[in-house]
């Protein structure tokens, strides 16, 4: 079977599901905001939402990173330190050159400098899983523990903090009254859009997630695609690094921890199968906004941090079991199978 044969009968596999994933989330979300609306009175206000907007774009970014690794029935556990790691090296070169000082120059090397770690690390953990077979979960999480401990050394257990001010417009500013984070957001959704549908790297991912044997034998370049698959992922950590260092004005190696479940979450809700072979990046991102304005709504309710942690965990199970169900319902209406 050509590789052409095997576009076109991916692309009716998925045809059906587009329309229902985006409505299906957007009534959800309308459901949210209601609820939350009755529940706190004070939450339908432009104050909640522009929170939110200047929230979800770090989560966002990393959800991203997380996205691509996940289609292709693999796993990133290294996002939020790969992240640090990230803006630990633009604040590195920004330090060097006058911190808060620092000009122009040395912002656009500092920048260089967080892609450049991101990237590496993401093409370090591609390579490893993609030549020697090795389960993505252990690879990442190996990478994990790695990145955290050298970010950890280099930092003594601290952070670095003062950064230039066009550096904190990025993160704190906004453009037209639009959260500037958020227009880098909306960037990397559209990137990340055409990158997963029209591009031969994303329908690899799709295939490799599938089945990577038989995408193998068709002719896809299956190692060099997974190592392409985890460099895009560190790269997109890198962009979150930069943004959550202009947000915080400081960066530290554990900064955003509990971010990863949360990326997790959001792929599920956005219908990412978690085996692999299917995913799309507008119902990962409108499951991104349910979860901010969730996120927001309990914060405006008094929950605490910890509970809001343990409702995350009760909501992924929620999902994985709700998506089970659906799953053997369809088998059996479509196939007869019990």
């Amino acid at each position: 079977m050509s590789t052409e044969t095997l576009r076109r009968a991916e692309g009716r596999r998925f045809a059906p599901r587009i329309g229902g994933d985006v409505a299906g989330l957007l009534a959800l979300l309308a459901a949210v905001v209601v609820l939350l609306g009755v529940a706190a009175p004070g939450f339908l206000s432009l104050s909640t939402f522009t929170s939110v907007a200047f929230q979800l774009p770090e989560l966002g970014l990393l959800s991203l990173a997380m996205l691509m690794p996940i289609i292709s029935g693999g796993f990133n556990l290294a996002i939020t330190f790969t992240a640090n790691l990230s803006g630990l090296a633009m604040a590195f070169v920004l330090q060097s050159q006058g911190g808060v000082d620092a000009g122009l120059g040395a912002i656009a090397a500092g920048v260089l400098a967080a892609l450049a770690t991101g990237a590496f690390v993401g093409w370090l953990m591609g390579t490893i899983i993609a030549y020697t077979g090795a389960h993505p979960i252990l690879v990442s999480l190996s990478t994990m523990i790695f990145v955290r401990g050298l970010g950890e050394f280099l930092t003594r257990g601290g952070d670095i903090s003062g950064v230039p001010g066009y550096v904190q417009a990025v993160g704190q500013g906004t453009v037209g009254g639009i959260p500037a984070p958020l227009l880098v957001f909306a960037a990397a959704v559209l990137l990340w859009a055409v990158v997963l549908s029209r591009s031969r790297l994303g329908f690899a991912t799709r295939m490799i997630g599938s089945n990577i044997e038989a995408t193998r034998f068709s002719g896809v370049p299956t190692r060099r695609s997974l190592t392409l698959i985890y460099m895009l992922s560190g790269l997109m950590c890198g962009i979150a690094g930069i943004v959550m260092l202009a947000r915080f004005n400081s960066v530290r190696v554990g900064h955003g921890e509990s971010y990863l479940l949360i990326t997790v979450l959001a792929c599920f809700l956005g219908r990412v199968d978690p085996f692999g072979g299917f995913g799309r990046v507008l119902p990962v991102a409108i499951a991104l906004v349910i979860l901010q304005v969730i996120a927001s709504g309990l914060n405006q309710l008094g929950a605490s941090q910890h509970l809001s942690t343990a409702l995350w965990g009760g909501f992924l199970l929620l999902i994985m079991v709700v998506r089970s169900v659906w799953a053997s319902r369809f088998l059996q209406v479509m196939f007869g199978k019990r």
